[in-house]
């Protein structure tokens, strides 16, 4: 598996909160190598992995398949779309930026940004309600391609950085499905003691909407949630971050389970792969959050690929993370 091909196509396709569709169905091809009975179902990807025993523990996997991305709310007389965001967008970042709205086809625009000898060069953070697109089109051209409530995404592509580092927007979280995807590769053919599900869920972006209803589905004992965290940047308290390169982020938590976060850390010493520990002192804003109060319960631990430039249209990540989470999970399931 070329994790570094994975990774691009999927931050490359779109596929923001509640319009996953297109990146859905590209990870649910590349999961049905690994899971033949894998489907969609309520916006989720979900897959058996391996031969299902009976009292087995039930393991799942998750990492979640949408994005940050607006939706179309009005389109003015003079043919600027209105939006609204869909998930924590960094509005510093919006004016000028190039991106795509996802019509009856795709349609190419910029975010409107008021000139500096406009502004006096102190424009402050744009409000929501501010953000316009540009598509060149009058109203009347508009209302023959889109409609309110389509989505629209960042207009990026993937590119290499130096060593193993690419930046890409959605990044959050598609290196966690690729990640999730090599686990399977190296699990493949080995006789395992849990029965594996695995879920790309939909709606992480607007509250775990996705593993809400897959995690009441799957009724796990133990579910692992690969997600992304902060990766240190000049300017950021190095207390609060992980850092680019140095392998995957075992999240600790009161909400977390304390006991497969402690399994983790003795899988990765173990097998001498590298590890960040991640710190956090309630609830931890990803999927684990919903399986560990599921039902009557499972236990839940974090596994989190650092990043950089969370949320927007240049996140970085180190593929050499991705590749040690994938490696930490896989030596995990096989040692328990």
């Amino acid at each position: 598996m070329d994790i570094k091909n994975t990774v691009t196509a999927l931050s490359e396709a779109y596929g923001a909160s509640g319009d996953e569709s297109p990146a859905a169905e590209l990870a649910l091809g590349m999961l049905r190598e690994y899971c033949p009975d894998a489907e969609l179902k309520n916006g989720n990807v979900i897959g058996s992995f391996g031969e299902k025993r009976r009292g087995l523990p039930r393991l799942v996997l998750d990492a979640h398949i949408d994005q940050v991305g607006m939706i179309v709310s009005y389109i003015t007389d003079e043919g600027f779309i209105k939006v609204g965001n869909l998930g924590g967008l960094d509005r510093r970042l919006l004016p000028a930026q190039p991106v795509v709205v996802h019509g009856k086809r795709d349609i190419k625009g910029v975010i409107c940004s008021v000139p500096p000898h406009l502004s006096g060069g102190g424009s402050g953070v744009p409000a929501m309600e501010d953000i316009a697109i540009d598509t060149g089109m009058t109203r009347d051209e508009l209302a023959d391609l889109v409609e309110y409530g389509d989505t629209v995404t960042f207009d990026v592509k993937c590119r290499e950085l130096a060593g193993e580092r690419i930046t890409g927007g959605a990044m959050d979280d598609r290196c966690g499905v690729a990640a999730l995807l090599y686990v399977l590769e190296l699990l493949k053919g080995k006789k395992l003691k849990y029965n594996v599900s695995v879920i790309f869920s939909a709606q992480e972006e607007l509250g775990e909407r996705g593993a809400k209803i897959g995690a009441f589905e799957l009724d796990p004992d133990i579910a692992l949630a690969v997600d992304v965290s902060f990766a240190y940047a000049i300017g950021e308290d190095e207390k609060k971050c992980g850092f680019l390169g140095k392998g995957p982020m075992i999240g600790i938590s009161p909400s977390l389970s304390r006991e497969i976060s402690d399994e983790l850390i003795d899988t990765a010493k173990s097998n001498s792969i590298p590890y960040q520990l991640e710190v956090m002192n309630g609830l931890t804003s990803t999927n684990a959050d919903r399986y560990s109060v599921n039902r009557c319960g499972a236990k839940a631990c974090t596994v989190s690929i650092p990043l950089r430039n969370m949320h927007t249209p240049a996140e970085v990540i180190d593929l050499r993370d991705v590749k040690q989470t994938a490696e930490l999970i896989a030596a995990f399931i096989r040692e328990a």
